[in-house]
């Protein structure tokens, strides 16, 4: 069973908005911070977003302000809430546990989001 399952990207115009779901584990839901990350296209991938069980919030210079993250405890899942977007915020996005990119060994899906007139 995947832990971390993600949805909701597609294409989008720039200004726009979309909202990334991340379903969970309720075991990591309820202990872990998650992070969200994403890689565009020739790029490493870069952690975005974080959100603690707790509330807590950290989100990349380039994405502040625009971007939020959610937790629904009724159904164990964390949101990313993205306005404004911009062309350069293209890319596939993940969920995962929040820890630096180079020790996460397992990946989800991911879903793409494209920002495109």
């Amino acid at each position: 069973q995947a832990q971390f399952v993600e949805s909701g990207g597609g294409l989008v115009q720039p200004g726009g908005s979309l909202r990334l779901s991340c379903e969970l584990s309720p075991n990591i839901f309820r202990a872990k911070a998650v992070g969200w990350y994403r890689q565009a296209p020739g790029l490493q991938r870069e952690q975005v977003a974080t959100i603690s069980p707790r509330g807590l919030f950290w989100y990349a210079d380039s994405v502040q302000g625009r971007f939020a993250a959610s937790r629904d405890p009724a159904n164990n899942a964390v949101y990313l809430q993205m306005s404004s977007l911009k062309p350069e915020d293209t890319g596939v996005y993940y969920c995962n546990e929040a820890r630096p990119v180079a020790s996460i060994t397992s990946w989800g899906q991911g879903t793409q989001v494209t920002v495109s007139s």
